[in-house]
């Protein structure tokens, strides 16, 4: 989270992206097979373009594909946009292609980490769009053994294991550090 400087910023484990991820390769197999298609039938001057939008998303994808590899966060986007392109070039594609650009232009937002930020003020949640609490809308956090148990005022629960190994050092500190804004609320 950028911008304002947070006391503590919980990273959640399981931050995997499947379903994101799934969708955007439907959608540039379906780009990828009509473009093709489009293409050659019946082949003319004007089928190269497609084709070369075609190549440039399979090109994207291997590369993609390596970078799944290395364990670095897929992005599919620049795919997306090209598959765009391909849309707005194809007869009638204009609509099609807008929700291909609305696709690559939020894919960053909804991939971003899984956190939660606190400071003395508030609590936010790090989603799209971002979820800002006050602490007067919970009535405990605690952190214990790795897992993360909020509990809002509201009776909503929330329960999440962190990314990263905690120590009981760093647990304790960061239950005080609650308990201290929980506290004049709830006495």
């Amino acid at each position: 989270m950028k911008g304002k400087e947070y006391d503590y910023i919980l990273v959640f484990k399981g931050t995997g992206h499947g379903l994101v991820n799934r969708i955007s390769k439907l959608m540039l197999l379906l780009a990828i097979s009509i473009f093709i298609f489009s293409s050659a039938f019946p082949f003319t001057k004007t089928s190269v373009l497609p084709l070369l939008v075609t190549a440039a998303i399979i090109g994207w994808w291997v590369y993609i594909y390596l970078q799944q590899k290395k364990g670095n966060i897929l992005y599919y986007r620049i795919a997306l946009m090209l598959a765009a392109y391909g849309w707005y070039i194809q007869p009638k594609g204009l609509l099609i292609a807008l929700v291909y650009l609305v696709a690559a232009l939020l894919e960053k937002q909804v991939k971003f980490p899984d956190e939660v930020a606190f400071d003395n003020e508030e609590i936010v949640f790090n989603s799209f769009p971002k979820k800002f609490y006050p602490w007067t809308a919970f009535r405990n956090i605690v952190l214990k053994d790795g897992l993360l148990t909020i509990d809002f005022d509201n009776n909503k629960l929330i329960q999440k294991e962190l990314e990263s190994v905690t120590t009981a050092k760093d647990e304790e500190e960061f239950n005080e550090f609650c308990r201290a804004r929980l506290s004049p609320v709830t006495a």
